[in-house]
């Protein structure tokens, strides 16, 4: 508890000599304050002074306080001027005087020592040590001189311009051990460790920036350096403590990006935002930065508001990274920092700060920061994601398919919905705005709940557009004369609300009256077509989850299971409405849904975009390319080419998982071993992210069905981080062939006005190794490099290489945008997407097994002399694959492409004409049933997959060869042989069954068909 404030007006306290022996005073005056003596004797007290004589002085507001003895020495003069500065500061406002202050005179530390150790105690708190701060400040008082020793630890790392730094830190560092061996209780020694390791995590602080003067400290950390801490471990952390404010800002990544919110849980903000940045990682995978989340509270009893309080957030955050200066990274002045160059540091709004860019981008300013108003998007300069509905549009997108692949179309066929928000909401209201064919029966918020058991669908979309409209309106603003009969909208303070027989019978229900959190269950569990969560909280858990496991408190009371959900499809416009496996066990009931960092991603990814283009357009209004004045004009104008390219990705993100769970069932045993990758490398923890465990996958399996959309979602994006870590680490973005990725990523006028911002900007390969691995798993499915890895042993680098081979021969995009266009049904589409992946993985296949070998190696030692590079490759392959396809080539059509364009170039031949005779000899044996469908025909063990595969492997060279035989005039005529392999294939078709077996037989039949 803190003591009373003594901040208004001048404040001073001088102690008296007692060399006489009389007992030890101090003059103290606080002229013109409204301070009583009890509260000035509490602040003594807080130093472990205790008054015990008074008498005012002639002065006005100076006083005499006489000290009363205690059974230690008295504090020599040197802690006694230490008290005084800290007397002094807490009166200006300047520190906290609370229980800590003790420290002073205990370990002869400056206020600002002590305000160090209140920052750690309390950041280790919120780390989950498990004891209060109260009780570790008692472990700090039972060992007199460890606060001091950590404090001259702390000042060796990261005092500026310190001499002889090592030494001076090794000794502070063996003073601190020292304390630490001689703890005699666990939870001592715990938190004499957890302080260190504070201090050892830390990389940078601002502690001594501006002659340490800063009314607040920030502290960048590396926590997997902490000794606390859970299952989630940030890359970074960014600890600002002060007064008024606290907070954390985590990343994933170096180059992340994430929210900051004005958190409502002073207690375990950390724990709050951790799960958030752990969904935002997720979220992230298809753009260029990792996950990043912040939050912030305001401490109790601070007087500050919000905007202060952000404000001194954001400086703290600034503090301690670097700035970009005449185009190096440059760290702050006064900064010892013990990382590397860290200059990408980007925010956006998040609840409580909605509107709070622009403040965020006057600090930034203000700083100089290189990013300028990129810094926090969405501000005046950027984009609102409210007025473009973006987030609601990207999930909405998701919403569309999911009721398409149910033969539904929202645009065109009524379909109920019941809600978690209200019309005043972003991604609520756009959300419901998207259909007029939507009849939402019932939605709720944090102040009401709206029942609507008939409603018009052209009336209400009339209304909720009125609402939309409305600023700061509420469903109690709803029209009552558009609210069909039986209807209402009833305050969530209500005693009860009772509910009339079109309610009961919209809600599935027989009570006639329900409480308002009775009332919230049940439009939860409502039997609707669609659940759109637009709102704040977390409304869903497994049934064999508890509350704790939501870790949301303020929901427990309506939060109902994931099996008692009975809406049919679920869009999660809003963050963690579900828990991962309350996600699960509604899909494993049969509900359609993927997930929030699916649903809701198209808001992150224009934020994104928005920070990349305006880097772009600075960089072009710098270099003298791009007139000022046409900066914001430019930005505006390419709004809708941003919105079309976030809301593709999102659309073909669904695709993806569309084509995922189509070929689930023949891919489970990959699957598995993808999961067991990604748990060994750190990347997913089974339980915690939904996936299920072996026992179950092998339940699965004997059942004939695979992964379900929800745990698909986790290993497409998990996916995507891999791949794009990997990329990173490889030379392959850097490569000329993968430039379309780059220039792809910004819209075409962009690269028109501001062409050498783009050529020039800082994060192109940044962009090319998201966007490429984002394609890549989007095209292919999660797992499709791990399978090539496993075959092959090629690296995700050489994959990615060969895709941008096959892509760009191929003109792989094309063919996808002709079956997009084509108009056919969903379940359909899908399939021809899926079939097209398929080939794509088999020509991928191809090209890695053949570029190590020295056939083609001779093809190519023809053509360049760097061979093996992407853009060889791509020159080599081009034309003749071009002359066998035509202008229109559907996938199947491209089944063998290199294949035929390498037998061209090595007979010198018409390609066109090794095409013919590769279709005259696939269509001879009835095998383009075998080469089509063979991904999904070969199911069993990893050994009967990998086994599978090498014989596919085997089967397609020995066609190869006989494609050469057969265009040279040197084959035989073995009639005899073709017809039993015909009658062997026919016979294996009608089993409808591929194994290896099979395959074996096959495979050593096309051999004797060979010699």
């Amino acid at each position: 508890m803190s003591a009373p404030s003594l901040s208004q007006h001048t404040t001073t306290l001088r102690f008296l000599d007692s060399a006489d022996g009389s007992p030890l005073g101090c003059l103290a005056s606080w002229p013109n304050h409204r301070f009583t003596l009890t509260d000035v004797v509490d602040v003594l007290r807080r130093f472990g002074l205790h008054v015990s004589d008074h008498r005012p002085l002639d002065e006005p507001g100076a006083h005499h306080f006489t000290i009363a003895p205690s059974g230690t020495a008295a504090p020599d003069a040197g802690v006694l001027d230490l008290i005084a500065d800290a007397f002094v500061a807490g009166a200006e406002g300047r520190t906290d005087i609370d229980d800590f202050s003790i420290l002073v005179l205990q370990e002869g530390i400056s206020w600002r020592w002590v305000d160090l150790i209140r920052a750690a105690v309390r950041f280790l708190a919120q780390a989950g040590i498990g004891l209060s701060p109260t009780y570790m400040l008692g472990c700090l008082t039972a060992t007199p001189g460890y606060a001091a020793a950590l404090a001259a630890l702390f000042d060796a790392r990261f005092r500026p311009g310190l001499p002889d730094r090592e030494a001076a830190v090794a000794a502070a560092a063996s003073a601190v051990a020292g304390h630490i061996d001689r703890a005699a209780t666990f939870d001592l020694d715990r938190t004499l460790r957890g302080l260190r390791s504070f201090v050892d995590a830390t990389l940078r602080t601002n502690w001594f920036q501006s002659g340490g003067t800063k009314p607040y400290a920030s502290f960048k950390l590396d926590p997997s350096a902490l000794t606390v801490g859970g299952a989630i471990v940030p890359l970074r952390e960014i600890y600002v403590h002060s007064r008024d404010v606290e907070g954390v800002h985590v990343r994933a990544e170096l180059v992340a990006r994430g929210g900051l919110r004005f958190s409502e849980r002073p207690e375990d903000y950390r724990t709050e935002v951790l799960g958030l940045m752990a969904t935002q990682a997720v979220k992230n995978a298809p753009i260029v930065p990792g996950g990043a989340k912040g939050a912030f509270v305001i401490r109790p009893g601070s007087t500050a508001d919000l905007t202060t309080a952000y404000t001194t957030f954001i400086r703290g955050l600034l503090d301690v990274v670097d700035n970009v200066v005449d185009g190096a990274p440059t760290t702050p002045a006064d900064t010892v920092a013990y990382d590397g160059a860290d200059a990408y540091l980007v925010v956006a709004a998040d609840k409580g700060t909605a509107r709070m860019s622009d403040t965020a981008n006057a600090v930034a300013a203000e700083y100089g920061y290189w990013l300028g108003d990129a810094f926090a998007s969405g501000g005046s300069a950027g984009y609102d994601h409210k007025a473009m509905g973006i987030t609601a549009r990207g999930a909405w997108v998701a919403v569309r398919h999911r009721f398409a692949e149910l033969g539904h179309d929202v645009d065109t066929q009524t379909f109920t919905v019941a809600g978690i928000g209200d019309m005043s909401g972003d991604v609520f209201g756009n959300g419901m705005l998207l259909s007029d064919r939507i009849r939402l029966v019932a939605a709720f918020d944090h102040r009401h709940i709206f029942l609507d058991p008939d409603p018009d669908p052209d009336a209400s979309h009339r209304e909720r557009a009125r609402l939309f409209a409305l600023p700061r309106s509420s469903w109690a603003d709803y029209d009552p004369a558009a609210i069909s009969a039986g209807g209402g909208v009833w305050p969530r303070t209500a005693k009860a609300v009772p509910l009339s027989a079109a309610a009961r019978a919209a809600l599935g229900i027989d009570a006639e009256t329900l409480t308002p959190d009775e009332l919230i269950k049940a439009v939860l569990r409502a039997p609707v077509d669609l659940l759109w969560n637009g709102g704040v909280g977390t409304y869903v858990k497994a049934s064999d989850e508890t509350h704790g496991d939501a870790a949301d408190p303020a929901n427990d009371r309506v939060r109902v299971d994931a099996c008692e959900v009975r809406a049919r499809i679920v869009g999660e416009g809003g963050n963690l409405g579900f828990t991962r496996a309350a996600r699960v066990e509604y899909a494993r009931h049969g509900g359609r849904c993927d997930g929030d960092f699916i649903d809701n991603a198209a808001g992150v990814a224009t934020s994104d975009r928005e920070v990349n283009i305006k880097i772009a357009v600075d960089r072009a209004v710098a270099a003298g390319t791009l007139a000022p004045g046409q900066r914001e004009t430019l930005l505006a104008a390419v709004t809708d080419d941003v919105a079309e390219a976030v809301l593709t990705a999102s659309r073909d993100q669904v695709l993806a998982l569309g084509c995922s769970e189509h070929d689930a069932p023949a891919l489970l045993t990959q699957h598995e071993r993808l999961i067991e990758d990604l748990a060994r490398a750190g990347r997913i923890a089974r339980d915690g992210d939904g996936l299920p465990p072996t026992a179950e996958i092998r339940e699965r399996s004997r059942a004939g069905t695979g992964l379900l959309r929800p745990e698909l979602a986790v290993l497409l994006a998990q996916s995507k981080n891999v791949v794009a870590s990997e990329l990173a680490a490889s030379s392959l973005p850097d490569s000329p062939a993968c430039t379309p990725w780059a220039e792809n990523y910004f819209p075409a006028e962009i690269l028109a006005r501001a062409g050498s911002g783009v050529a020039e900007h800082p994060l192109r390969r940044e962009i090319v190794v998201a966007s490429l691995a984002d394609e890549l798993v989007n095209r292919l499915g999660p797992g499709a490099l791990y399978r090539f890895e496993e075959r092959f042993g090629a690296a995700t680098a050489d994959s990615a290489r060969a895709y941008v081979v096959v892509s760009r021969v191929l003109h792989t995009e094309d063919i996808r945008t002709r079956i997009l266009a084509a108009g056919s049904d969903a379940r359909s589409t899908l399939a021809e997407l899926s079939a097209l992946a398929r080939v794509v993985e088999a020509e991928m296949a191809w090209l890695l097994r053949h570029t190590a070998r020295r056939t083609l190696r001779d093809v190519l030692a023809g053509a360049c002399d760097d061979a093996d590079t992407p853009e060889a490759l791509v020159a080599l392959f081009a034309a003749p694959v071009a002359a066998a396809l035509g202008d229109r080539p559907s996938a199947e059509d491209c089944r063998g492409a290199f294949a035929n364009a390498a037998v061209a170039l090595r007979l010198g031949t018409d390609p066109a004409r090794v095409a013919a005779a590769r279709d005259a000899l696939i269509d001879s044996l009835h095998i383009r049933w075998l080469l089509e469908g063979f991904a999904t025909r070969v199911r069993g063990s990893y050994w009967e997959a990998m086994g599978a595969a090498a014989l596919r492997d085997e089967i397609s060279d020995r066609l190869d060869t006989l494609v050469v035989t057969a265009l040279d005039g040197s084959a035989a005529d073995p009639t005899g042989r073709t017809h039993r392999l015909v009658r062997l294939l026919d016979r294996l078709r009608g089993e409808d069954a591929v194994d290896t077996a099979r395959l074996a037989v096959i495979a050593g039949e096309l051999r004797l068909l060979d010699r």
